[in-house]
């Protein structure tokens, strides 16, 4: 497996000493004994984020304790000076493979977002971005974000969050975690299937519920989309739960499906193959 949206750090400092965030250490062990190969490092630089911060440059430190098994993202912050400059920089000298968390209280199409999404562009790098109802938000239909895959389609998008994963069905709510059976026509199921550049990231909450709420839906859909969904975890706790990691194990779908959506499709995108 490769796990794609992993953080470490001092993630829970609000609750700190009685919650303490994930090492370095606990994350290979934890990887080790559930067979993941490689995991996405994912920093959080905005303070929307977490409870704390997850640097950029922590994850390249990380990464270079365990190169063969962690990949760093980077994260910029668009209200901060210089936010472009460190994207050049992360990318062409730590070697940065992607961007994300990308997550903060400004609209999806901001203009301060959309320069780090043209930065990308330029690159052809992934983003993992969350959309929420604060954070990074859109409307129903998420016209926003198909604005953006649109216009920089050397991204390549990987969704996640409440705001995201809501989108699975017609009568999308706007986030949280419904547990209403899936309607069909959602924007999300829509969106996969006409832009080859948006993926869906099922870690976290959000991409478990959006693939449990219904399982008569979700077959059907991970038969559609199975070339587009990315395993992932959003670990940051040593002793967090991951059901997705059940899930892709019983779920009745071929091998090949399966292998796609544990490693074979981030791999793709990561250009490890």
């Amino acid at each position: 497996m490769i796990d794609f949206h992993v953080h470490i750090g001092n993630l829970y400092r609000a609750s700190y000493p009685n919650k303490i965030g994930l090492s370095v250490h606990q994350l290979i062990e934890r990887m080790n004994r559930e067979g993941n190969k490689i995991s996405v490092l994912l920093p959080l630089e905005s303070p929307e984020g977490a409870n704390g911060y997850f640097l950029t440059e922590q994850a390249i430190e990380a990464r270079d304790m365990y190169p063969e098994r962690l990949i760093a993202f980077m994260c910029v912050d668009p209200r901060m000076p210089n936010y472009l400059s460190l994207i050049d920089v992360f990318v062409k000298v730590y070697g940065c493979k992607g961007l994300g968390e990308h997550i903060n209280s400004l609209a999806f199409d901001d203009p301060r977002n959309k320069a780090i999404y043209a930065k990308c562009d330029e690159y052809g790098l992934p983003i993992d971005f969350e959309i929420n109802t604060n954070y990074c938000y859109d409307e129903v239909g998420l016209p926003r974000l198909e604005a953006c895959l649109k216009e920089f389609k050397n991204v390549k998008w990987c969704g996640h969050g409440p705001g995201f994963w809501s989108a699975i069905s017609g009568d999308d709510p706007r986030g949280g975690y419904p547990p209403e059976k899936i309607k069909p026509n959602g924007a999300l199921d829509r969106l996969l299937s006409e832009y080859d550049n948006l993926y869906a990231d099922i870690s976290a909450g959000s991409g478990y519920n959006g693939l449990t709420r219904d399982p008569e839906f979700t077959i059907g859909f991970v038969q559609r989309h199975w070339r587009k969904l990315l395993f992932g975890s959003d670990y940051m706790g040593h002793d967090q739960p991951i059901p997705q990691v059940e899930w892709l194990k019983n779920i009745d779908i071929t091998p090949e499906m399966r292998y796609a959506i544990a490693e074979g499709n981030a791999r793709k995108i990561l250009g490890l193959d």
